[in-house]
């Protein structure tokens, strides 16, 4: 009798290492600072290519994607591109999806996370499109851990800098989010390479009201145009935020220089050309900054979390903090900049009777501070009339889920 043949083994595939390979990347940022993140991407040595609405496309070996998280202030996220491809049924997006090389981007017991959207294709179920895709990767990666959705509308705010509340599910423990999209039948899918958001710098974790995130707080600064060599004055710092990055951006302290990102643990990545920039990084610090940075706020709780949020990012040391209201402010006696995120009448206080708050911030930089450049976060056209200055708007984006503009007075 003839013997029964044994079925198949399943292949298992180990990603090989190639940190030469090339990488079609993506650096998503908060809409309006497209502009500032592909100057940020040349500065690095890297060649942006398309700016479109919400990110910036470049492309570049293993090193670049790593710089790039390492040394962005102002994008939100780094995507890299898994595949491409015509799908119009299920079962041809899952024989697709098995060819690409999953691999590459998990090593076993990695969760995988899910964000897809379906607009105008035969492929309109975003769970059905998800269950295909995850079917596709068991396929290809053994023992993955598990597949969870994301929300679309809530990781999409947290990109867009809608949501100050927290990160999505992409930065959890052990976990690799792709976004998948299906548009007029093409199916795009790409890799987060940052992990947690990289507004998450890792030092602030007392908060206060309305803060400002800290990618937003530096595309205030780059914006703004500050000479790191002249004083920087926030007289409303809240949790600190615009000082801290200040601090940071005078001090060269790359911003992800305290935390790790998704792509350094994907298999086959080279931990030896990590730690060389992280190395790097560290031999171009500064010891101080060059100029005062000052912090003040009318609330005591403010003035404390600002200060610990200093401490834990080691800049606590180049920021003089006070309490005091705006009206008392002393800035320095030599011109800098007065960059500052006031409140808007929107979720705190009353608009009407923000107007004397805002005349007086007009009077510090116009009176107190003679030859100062005031650089101000905006979402009230009336509010910005009671400053008494020549304004002109920078850009404009979200803060909060609130429409707002970088307006610079001087």
């Amino acid at each position: 009798m003839r013997e029964r043949a044994e079925p198949p083994r399943r292949l298992v595939r180990v990603a090989r290492s190639d940190s030469a390979a090339a990488f079609e990347l993506f650096a998503v940022c908060a809409p309006g600072l497209e502009t500032l993140v592909a100057a940020e991407l040349r500065a690095l040595g890297a060649l942006p290519g398309a700016v479109e609405p919400g990110g910036v496309a470049f492309s570049g070996a293993e090193q670049t994607m790593f710089r790039a998280n390492l040394h962005s202030r102002i994008a939100s996220r780094v995507m890299a591109r898994v595949g491409r491809f015509r799908a119009r049924a299920l079962s041809e997006l899952e024989r697709r999806a098995k060819q690409l090389p999953w691999e590459r981007y998990l090593a076993p017991g990695t969760a995988v996370q899910l964000r897809v959207t379906c607009r105008k294709s035969k492929l309109y179920h975003s769970g059905a499109v998800a269950e295909r895709i995850a079917t596709a990767i068991a396929a290809r990666v053994d023992r993955i851990g598990g597949v969870a959705p994301v929300s679309a509308r809530d990781a999409a705010a947290d990109d867009n800098g809608d949501d100050d509340s927290g990160d999505n599910a992409s930065g959890a423990p052990h976990s690799q989010l792709f976004v998948v999209r299906v548009l007029h039948d093409e199916c795009s899918i790409s890799a987060d390479t940052s992990g947690t958001l990289l507004h998450r710098r890792g030092y602030r974790a007392a908060t206060a009201k309305a803060p400002v995130r800290e990618t937003l707080a530096a595309a205030l600064l780059v914006a703004g145009g500050w000479d790191t060599s002249a004083p920087l004055l926030d007289p409303m710092c809240g949790a600190g935020t615009i000082a801290i990055e200040g601090a940071l951006l005078a001090r060269r302290i790359a911003p992800g220089i305290a935390r790790t990102f998704a792509c350094v643990h994907w298999p086959g990545a080279s931990i030896r050309a990590w730690q060389a920039l992280l190395e790097q990084a560290h031999s171009v610090v500064l010891p101080r900054a060059r100029a005062p940075i000052l912090a003040s706020d009318r609330d005591a709780g403010a003035v404390e979390a600002a200060h610990a949020n200093a401490a834990r990012a080691g800049v606590a040391d180049d920021i003089e903090f006070s309490r005091r209201a705006l009206s008392a402010v002393t800035p320095p006696e030599v011109p800098g900049w007065l960059v500052t995120n006031p409140p808007y009448g929107k979720r705190i206080g009353d608009a009407p009777a923000l107007r004397d708050l805002y005349a007086t911030l007009g009077r510090v930089a116009r009176r107190g501070w003679p030859g100062c450049t005031l650089v101000v976060l905006s979402a009230d056209r009336v509010l910005e009339r009671q400053l008494g200055l020549e304004c002109a708007p920078l850009l404009r984006t979200r803060n909060g889920g609130i429409p707002v503009r970088v307006m610079k007075c001087g």
